[in-house]
């Protein structure tokens, strides 16, 4: 092949490590002596090998993630690792394919863009329709500006002469907390407030969408440090409950994307996953950690209640950003 990179078996230093070759592979890194650049075809082949696991790894892994609650956890834990897909591996690949399938599959938190048509667009087409010319556009959209205008200056102000928003215990004092920090956030912040309702929302809908994926990944070690709370003095390392929330929440993504490509005529399939996603947690921590059913329940509240708080706390975080933003 003219592709081909052919590395005699003797006397040959490996290109990768720079070990001599005596066989056909590399003493060294193990990379093979005949090179070539693979065509597209061993591209694929290797694709589903190595991540998909034709050998049945991925099957196996889950299998035991739908209908064996905590096994595939137990069994990690006590050696039994090579027939399954690594833990990271799977909470990853579910991940990613759940908000693929969340941002792709028509599945939206709500109308990111405002419901009004952007006064520009709306003048523009207007124009192009009527054949007015620039200097029409430009007068009317400078009376626009001013209509806006006497609107911002008949709001009532306090007793400081500052504009009133929504509400002058929150906002107001939104604005003066940030601009005590710096301020261009103070600028930021008063701007985002002077927003109309719906563009204020649209916005903060973009900022969900749009970190939702990083807050949940940065939520996986505080799942597991609660867990690690949860469960003092059971001798566990964290390391093991940082496992317990990569399978648990691998399988929470699965479900998740099973329900959202579920069709509409056939709910039961989608309550039954809902109902397993309720119950799956608290009979993977028997599984795993041990315990009767009644201090699991107990737990279980605790952690999905922290966790909530938690999860809470960064939605708080990505509104934030799409105030500053």
């Amino acid at each position: 092949m003219k592709n081909d990179l052919l590395l005699p078996h003797t006397d040959i230093q490996c290109p990768n490590c720079g070990t001599l070759i005596a066989g056909k592979f590399c003493q060294g890194c193990s990379q093979p002596a005949h090179l070539h650049v693979p065509s597209a075809r061993e591209f694929i082949h290797e694709f589903i090998a190595h991540y998909v696991a034709l050998e049945g790894k991925l099957w196996k892994s889950v299998a035991l993630l739908l209908f064996r609650p905590g096994r595939l956890t137990r069994d990690y834990i006590e050696g039994k690792r090579v027939r399954y897909v690594e833990p990271l591996r799977l909470y990853l690949s579910f991940s990613i394919i759940f908000f693929a399938v969340f941002k792709f599959g028509g599945v939206h938190l709500g109308n990111t863009e405002p419901d009004t048509t952007p006064p520009q667009q709306v003048e523009a087409s207007a124009a192009q329709k009527a054949g007015r010319n620039d200097a029409t556009v430009a007068a009317a959209a400078r009376a626009r500006e001013q209509e806006r205008e006497e609107r911002r200056r008949a709001r009532p102000k306090n007793e400081n002469g500052d504009l009133i928003t929504l509400d002058e215990g929150d906002d107001a004092k939104a604005e003066k907390l940030a601009a005590s920090v710096h301020p261009a956030l103070g600028k930021k912040v008063a701007h985002f407030f002077q927003l109309p309702e719906k563009e204020r929302k649209a916005a903060l809908l973009r900022a969900l969408s749009s970190y939702s994926p990083y807050a949940i990944f940065a939520l996986m070690p505080v799942f597991a440090a609660l867990l690690k709370l949860l469960y003092l003095g059971s001798g566990r390392r964290y390391g093991e409950h940082l496992l317990f929330a990569l399978h648990t929440n691998a399988f929470a993504f699965l479900a998740l994307s099973l329900w959202l490509l579920i069709p509409d005529f056939i709910p039961l399939v989608g309550l039954g996953l809902w109902i397993w996603l309720v119950f799956y947690l608290p009979t993977a921590m028997r599984k795993v950690y041990g315990g009767g059913r009644l201090i699991t329940a107990l737990r279980w509240i605790v952690l999905m209640t922290m966790h909530l708080f938690c999860i809470a706390m960064a939605i708080a975080a990505a509104a934030a950003l799409a105030v500053i933003a």
